[in-house]
C-alpha cells in the first residue's frame, strides 16, 4: 500500500509582489516548514489586491489540496481585502472575532488605541478560528483547510511556529544532495533512469555556471532514508561511470 501524500497550495496576494516591489520569500519558508510536518507544497499561485481574482484561486486550489494558505492582505489598510475575498469564496460574511479584537485593544493600549482601521484586523470569515501572532498582535485566521497568514515574513514565521505540530500530514521529506562538474545533458538519462529504479524518489536537478565551468547539484528527496541513501549511491556510481567525481553536499 502507498503512503498517503498530503499536499499544500500556496495564494500568494499583492499588487506589491507582481509588481517587483517586494520579493516574496515565502514560498521557501513556507515550503520549508511544510516538509518538516510532512506535508508537500504542490502548487503556488500569485494573485494581485483583486477579489475576483482571489476568489478563484482560493476556490480552485483549497479543493485539490489538502490544505491552502495564503499569505498578504490582511493588514489594516483599504487594500487588505484577503479577509472579505476569501469569506466570499467561503460563502459566509465577515464578523469581528471577539478575541481578536481583545488581543488588538491589548496590542495597542500603549500605541494609540484601537482605531477602525486597526479594528479591521479583527475581521474574520464567520465561523473561523484564530492563529496567534507573538509578533505584532493581529492573528492570522484557520477556517477549515484554510490557513489566512501575514506577508511579512518574519510574522508569517511566528505563524507558523504556532501552528507547528497541529495539522495532519504524512511522513517528512528527507534529502541528500550530491553536486558534479558536468553538463546537465550529459547525464539526462543516468537522472531518469535513476529516479526510475528508485519508486518514491525524487531528484531535482539544478545546473549552474561557475569559474568558467558548468556544473549541476542533484537533490534526491524521499520519506524514507534509506531509500535516499541508496539513490544517492547510485546516481554517485552512475556519475564515477560516466567519468565525473560525485561531490557529497553539492557544490
Amino acid at each position: 500500500m502507498s503512503e498517503r501524500i498530503w499536499t499544500a497550495a500556496l495564494v500568494v496576494i499583492g499588487d506589491e509582489i507582481l509588481s517587483g516591489r517586494t520579493q516574496d520569500k515565502n514560498v521557501a519558508q513556507l515550503a520549508s516548514w511544510l516538509n518538516v510536518q510532512g506535508i508537500r507544497l504542490a502548487e503556488v499561485r500569485i494573485v494581485p489586491d483583486v477579489e475576483a481574482a482571489i476568489v478563484e484561486a482560493v476556490n480552485a486550489l483549497r479543493v485539490r489540496n489538502d490544505y491552502l494558505f495564503t499569505t498578504g492582505g490582511i493588514g489594516p489598510t483599504h487594500d487588505d481585502i484577503t479577509v472579505d475575498a476569501i469569506a466570499a469564496a467561503l460563502g459566509v460574511s465577515v464578523v469581528v472575532h471577539p478575541e481578536a479584537r481583545a488581543v488588538l485593544e491589548d496590542h495597542y493600549q500603549s500605541r494609540g488605541g484601537l482605531t477602525d482601521s486597526r479594528l479591521r484586523m479583527a475581521r474574520v470569515p464567520e465561523g473561523a478560528s484564530l492563529i496567534p501572532n507573538r509578533m505584532s498582535g493581529a492573528p492570522g485566521i484557520r477556517f477549515g483547510n484554510v490557513f489566512i497568514l501575514a506577508g511579512v515574513p518574519h510574522i508569517t514565521a511566528g505563524m507558523l511556529d504556532a501552528l507547528t505540530g497541529t495539522l495532519e500530514g504524512g511522513l517528512p521529506v528527507l534529502s541528500r544532495t550530491v553536486g558534479a562538474w558536468v553538463a546537465e545533458s550529459e547525464i539526462a538519462d543516468l537522472l531518469r533512469e535513476t529516479e526510475r529504479a528508485h519508486a518514491g524518489v525524487s531528484i531535482g536537478s539544478y545546473p549552474f555556471f561557475r569559474d568558467g565551468r558548468t556544473g549541476a547539484n542533484f537533490v534526491v528527496r524521499a520519506t524514507e532514508q534509506v531509500l535516499v541513501d541508496t539513490t544517492i549511491a547510485a546516481l554517485a556510481e552512475g556519475l564515477l561511470a560516466a567519468g565525473r567525481e560525485a561531490v557529497e553536499g553539492g557544490i
